[in-house]
C-alpha cells in the first residue's frame, strides 16, 4: 500500500499542476431562443477518448429554465463507467466535483492514477457516472469575455473609491456574462442543478441513485434529496460545507480554517527537508514576498501579480498535504526570483474561476453592501488570518458579487431533510476549505447520518485513506454506516 500511496502522490502531482488536456464529450452551445420539448433522453456512445476506453459519453437537453421548460434547453455532458461486476452491479454512483469543477475531468485523474485498481467495490458494482453540472466545464459552459479581476480593482477595497471600482466592475462583468451566456447565468443556483440530476436518473433509468459529493456537491446533494425524497440510496459527503450560518460567519470560520491549514504548512516545511523552503521560516518568507508584491506588483504574463492575487491564490494549494504543499513551496521559492506563474493559475485545473464565481452569485445571501460594512468584516478576518488575510473563496464569492445584478436563490438550510438517506459524512480533522464542524453541521440535517473524521489535511479522501476507503465500500454495498466518533488515521 505506501507504494500504491505513492505512486498515487506522484500522478496527481503531475496531474494537478500541469495543464489538463480536456477531452470534449459531444456539447451544444445554448439554444437560449429556440423552443424546446425537455427529454430525459440521454443520448449515449462509445467514448473517443483514450483515456475513456470502454466507456459511454452521453449528453442530455435539459430546461435553461424549469419555471419556462420550453423557453430554451442547455446540454449536459456525462461520462459512465460500467460496472465490473455486471452480475453483483448494485446501480450507479454519481460522481460530483465541487463548484464550477469538472466531475469528468475528475474522473479523467482518477483513471490516470489507476483508480479500478484500488478502488474495490466502488468501481466493481457501480456504474460510475461524472456529470459536468450546468455551466461547467463539457456541459453547456459559462464563458464570459471580460476579466473576472483585472489589474487594479481589489477584492479588498482600503477606500471608498476602490469599493466603488470593484462594484461598477462586477457590474460590468455580470452585464457581459449576461450577454455571453443569456438566461442561463441567472440558473446555475443549487435548485437549478439539482432538478439536472433529476433529469439524470430519469435517463439512467435508475429508481434510486447513490450519490458521491465533494465539497460544494455536498449542498447539493443535500439539495436534491430535499427536492426528491427518496430518489438516494446512499450518499457519501467528502468535505462537507456549512451553510446554516450566516454569511459572515462562514467567512470568518473558513477563514480560520484555512490559516491553520497556513499554519500547518509552515510547520511541515519546518520539519521536511522535501519543503523547498526547509531550514528558513517558511511564513515569514510567504509574507514578505506577499508584502513585496503589494508594493511591487510581479510582472507575469497573465498580468500584474499583486500580494493580494497571491493570498487568494493560496488557499487551493493547502488542500492536499501531501501534493500541494511542495507546490506551494516551490511555487513561492520561484515568485522570489522573479517567476510568479505558479500563482496565476488554480492548481486543480479542473476548476474554471468564471464559472466558480457565477453561481456563488445565485447561491449566497449578499448581506454586504456598503464600504463600512465591508471595512468592519475584513478587519475581522485581519485579525482572524494574520498571513493570508481572509483570502479564502466565501470571501471572493462575497466581494465579487457586490453590485450584481441578478438576485440571489440562496437555499434555507438547517432544518432535516426528510426522505434522505443517513449519509456517510467524510471530514477531514485539518483541512483549507471547510472546518471539521461543517461535517457535524451537514450531519445534524440528515438524519441518523455519521460523520466519519480523518486524521490530516486532505480533501478528496477515497484516494488516499484506504480506512476511508474501506468505509465507504461498506457503506455503498450494505449500507453500514461506521460508528459515530470513527476516526481514519492512515
Amino acid at each position: 500500500m505506501p507504494r500504491l500511496r505513492t505512486s498515487i502522490r506522484r500522478t496527481l502531482t503531475a496531474a494537478l499542476v500541469a495543464t489538463a488536456t480536456l477531452a470534449t464529450p459531444a456539447t451544444a452551445a445554448p439554444a437560449q431562443g429556440q423552443a424546446v420539448t425537455p427529454t430525459s433522453r440521454i443520448n449515449w456512445s462509445s467514448c473517443s477518448d483514450t483515456e475513456f476506453e470502454g466507456m459511454q459519453c452521453g449528453t442530455l437537453r435539459v430546461p435553461v429554465d424549469y419555471a419556462h421548460p420550453r423557453a430554451g434547453s442547455l446540454t449536459l455532458a456525462l461520462v459512465r463507467r460500467p460496472a465490473d461486476d455486471r452480475d453483483h452491479r448494485q446501480g450507479t454512483l454519481l460522481l460530483n466535483d465541487g463548484a464550477g469543477g469538472s466531475s469528468i475531468e475528475q474522473l479523467r485523474l482518477a483513471m490516470r492514477i489507476g483508480f479500478p485498481s484500488f478502488a474495490g467495490a466502488m468501481s466493481r458494482n457501480f456504474d460510475l457516472v461524472a456529470v459536468d453540472p450546468r455551466g461547467v466545464g463539457h456541459s453547456t459552459p459559462i464563458r464570459c469575455t471580460t476579466p473576472l479581476k483585472p489589474d487594479g480593482v481589489t477584492h479588498f477595497p482600503h477606500s471608498q473609491a476602490a469599493f466603488d471600482t470593484l462594484v461598477a466592475h462586477n457590474r460590468a462583468f455580470a452585464t457581459d456574462c449576461l450577454r455571453e451566456n443569456g438566461p442561463l447565468i441567472a440558473h446555475t443556483d443549487l435548485t437549478s442543478t439539482a432538478r439536472d440530476f433529476e433529469a439524470v436518473r430519469t435517463g439512467l433509468g435508475e429508481k434510486q441513485l447513490n450519490w458521491y459529493g465533494i465539497h460544494y456537491s455536498t449542498l447539493l446533494g443535500r439539495t436534491y434529496a430535499g427536492l426528491y425524497p427518496g430518489r438516494l440510496r446512499t450518499m457519501v459527503l467528502d468535505t462537507a460545507l456549512d451553510d446554516t450560518t450566516s454569511p459572515a460567519e462562514r467567512i470568518r470560520r473558513e477563514a480560520a480554517t484555512a490559516e491553520e491549514a497556513f499554519n500547518r504548512f509552515a510547520a511541515w516545511c519546518a520539519a521536511t527537508a522535501d519543503c523547498a523552503l526547509h531550514g528558513k521560516d517558511a511564513a515569514a518568507e510567504y509574507d514578505a514576498l506577499v508584502a513585496r508584491a503589494d508594493r511591487t506588483p510581479i510582472l507575469t504574463t497573465a498580468g500584474r501579480l499583486t500580494g493580494e492575487d497571491i493570498r487568494t491564490a493560496t488557499q487551493d494549494y493547502l488542500t492536499l498535504s501531501t501534493v500541494t504543499w511542495p507546490a506551494l513551496a516551490q511555487a513561492v521559492v520561484k515568485a522570489q526570483a522573479g517567476d510568479a506563474t505558479d500563482f496565476t493559475y488554480e492548481p486543480d485545473d479542473t476548476l474554471d474561476p468564471v464559472q466558480v464565481q457565477v453561481p456563488a452569485c445565485l447561491d449566497n445571501a449578499r448581506p454586504v453592501t456598503t464600504f463600512d460594512q465591508l471595512t468592519r468584516l475584513r478587519k475581522d478576518l485581519a485579525r482572524i488570518s494574520p498571513h493570508l488575510g481572509g483570502a479564502v473563496r466565501s470571501w471572493t464569492a462575497l466581494t465579487g458579487c457586490l453590485g450584481w445584478p441578478v438576485p440571489a436563490h440562496p437555499i434555507a438550510a438547517g432544518a432535516p431533510v426528510h426522505g434522505a438517506p443517513p449519509a456517510l459524512i467524510v471530514q477531514s480533522t485539518h483541512q483549507a476549505l471547510a472546518p471539521h464542524s461543517a461535517g457535524l453541521a451537514m450531519a445534524a440535517q440528515l438524519p441518523g447520518s455519521v460523520v466519519l473524521s480523518r486524521e490530516g489535511d486532505d480533501y478528496s479522501m477515497f484516494l488516499l485513506s484506504p480506512c476511508v476507503r474501506d468505509a465507504t465500500n461498506r457503506y455503498l454495498t450494505t449500507r453500514t454506516l461506521p460508528a459515530q466518533g470513527t476516526t481514519c488515521t492512515d
